[in-house]
C-alpha cells in the first residue's frame, strides 16, 4: 500500500499547449477609386399641367385614351361649339353693320365740307358730321374686337395639349357641364428629361461648397456634377444624369438642403413619383487600399484591423475607413500595401497571439451582369390548368 501511495504522488506529465489558430492573410489591394455620396429621392416631372377649359359649356367628346402619350397641340376635348359659333356670326354681323355706318358717316362728312365752304351749313353742323364719322370708326374697331374675342372662344372649344407628355385619365365624361378656368379635365406630365429630387445634409453641402470655393471641383470629364441612380428593384446604378439645382437655403427644421438632378428618359420608363437611390460624385480619383469589410473589427469607438508581423504575432492597427467599393472596404489610413492583413478568421485572433497563416487573395466583387433588377415575389400562385 505504501508503494502504491508513493507511486500515486509522483510528478504529473505537463499538458500539451493547443496549436496556434489558423487564419487567412493577404496584402491590401491597391486601386484607384472614386468616392460617391448616396441619397434617397424621388422622380418628378419637369412640367406638370392641369388641363382646364378656357370657355364654359357641355363636353362633347374626348380625343385620347387614359394614359396615352400625347403631342403638343393634339385635341384632347371638344366642348359643344354651336353657341360660340352663333356668337361669332352675330359679332360678324355687328362688324358689317359698323362698316356700313362708317361708310355713311364718311359720305355725310364729305358732302358737308363744300357746304361749309359755301356757308350753306353752320360750323356746328359740320362738326357734328365729323364727330359722327369718328364715332363710326370707333364702333367698327369695337365690332372687330368682338369678332376676334368670339373667334377665340370658338377656338377654345377645342381643348388641346399644352405640351408633349403622358396624359392622366379623363376627369369629366362627355355630356357634363364644364366651367371656364375651373374644371380640371385631366393632367399632363412630360417625361423626357425627368428630374430627380432629393435632400442632403448640411455636412455634405459644406463639403461641396468648400470644394467649389477652393477650386477643387468634383466632376468628370464627360459630365459636370454627374449622378447615377438605381431603382428599388435594381442592383446597378444604370440611370445617368447630372446635377442642375441646389436650393438657396437649408431647412431649419431638418438641417437639410434640397437638390435636383436631370436624367434622360427617352423611353419614358421613369415615372414621376418613383423612388430611387442616387449617388453623387464625391471626390476625384485617388489611390486607396481595399480589404474585405469582414476584416475590419469595431472596438467601441475604434475600427481596427489585425496585422500579422514577424514570427506570426498578431498586432492591431487603428484605421480610417471609407466607403465600400465593389464589396471591399476602402482604407484611407492606418495600414500600408506591404502589411499582412488577416482577412478570414479574425474572430480567432487576438493581439499578441501567435497564429498560423495561409495565403489568401483579395479580389473585388462587381455585381453580376445579369442581376440588374430583382423581381418582387408574387402574392399568390395557382396551379395552371394544362388544358388551357
Amino acid at each position: 500500500m505504501a508503494s502504491v501511495g508513493m507511486a500515486g504522488c509522483g510528478p504529473s506529465k505537463p499538458k500539451a499547449s493547443p496549436p496556434p489558430p489558423a487564419v487567412t492573410v493577404a496584402h491590401p489591394l491597391a486601386r484607384t477609386v472614386v468616392d460617391w455620396d448616396d441619397f434617397l429621392g424621388q422622380f418628378e416631372a419637369v412640367n406638370s399641367v392641369d388641363v382646364r377649359p378656357r370657355v364654359s359649356g357641355y363636353l362633347q367628346s374626348v380625343g385620347f385614351k387614359d394614359g396615352d402619350i400625347v403631342r403638343k397641340g393634339q385635341v384632347l376635348f371638344v366642348i359643344d361649339p354651336r353657341p360660340y359659333q352663333a356668337a361669332l356670326d352675330q359679332a360678324k354681323g355687328q362688324e358689317a353693320h359698323a362698316q356700313a355706318a362708317l361708310a355713311n358717316a364718311k359720305a355725310d362728312a364729305a358732302r358737308g365740307a363744300p357746304l361749309l365752304a359755301a356757308h350753306a351749313i353752320s360750323q356746328q353742323a359740320y362738326d357734328a358730321l365729323v364727330a359722327a364719322e369718328r364715332q363710326a370708326q370707333a364702333d367698327l374697331v369695337s365690332a372687330r374686337a368682338a369678332v376676334q374675342t368670339n373667334a377665340l372662344n370658338l377656338q377654345f372649344t377645342r381643348v388641346t395639349a399644352p405640351l408633349t407628355g403622358r396624359v392622366s385619365d379623363r376627369r369629366i365624361a362627355p355630356g357634363n357641364l364644364v366651367a371656364a378656368d375651373t374644371t380640371v379635365l385631366t393632367n399632363i406630365v412630360d417625361l423626357d428629361p425627368i428630374r430627380f429630387g432629393f435632400t442632403g445634409s448640411e455636412a455634405l453641402y459644406l463639403k461641396y461648397e468648400r470644394a467649389n470655393r477652393t477650386g477643387a471641383r468634383i466632376s468628370s470629364r464627360q459630365t459636370p456634377n454627374p449622378v447615377e441612380i438605381r431603382l428599388q428593384d435594381e442592383t446597378e446604378y444604370r440611370w445617368k444624369g447630372r446635377m442642375d439645382f441646389v436650393d438657396n437655403s437649408l431647412d431649419t427644421g431638418s438641417g437639410t438642403i434640397r437638390g435636383r438632378a436631370v436624367v434622360a428618359n427617352p423611353s419614358g420608363f421613369l415615372t414621376p413619383g418613383m423612388f430611387g437611390h442616387m449617388r453623387l460624385l464625391g471626390s476625384g480619383p485617388y489611390q486607396a487600399l481595399l480589404i474585405p469589410d469582414r476584416a475590419v473589427v469595431t472596438d467601441q469607438t475604434r475600427q481596427v484591423v489585425y496585422v500579422v508581423g514577424p514570427g506570426g504575432i498578431v498586432s492591431e492597427r487603428d484605421v480610417d475607413v471609407g466607403p465600400l467599393s465593389e464589396g471591399l472596404r476602402v482604407i484611407h489610413s492606418g495600414v500600408s500595401a506591404s502589411d499582412v492583413i488577416i482577412i478570414d478568421g479574425v474572430q480567432r485572433a487576438r493581439p499578441g497571439q501567435k497564429v498560423t497563416t495561409r495565403q489568401g487573395a483579395i479580389a473585388p466583387n462587381p455585381p453580376s451582369a445579369g442581376a440588374d433588377y430583382v423581381t418582387p415575389a408574387a402574392t399568390s400562385a395557382k396551379i395552371a390548368d394544362p388544358a388551357r
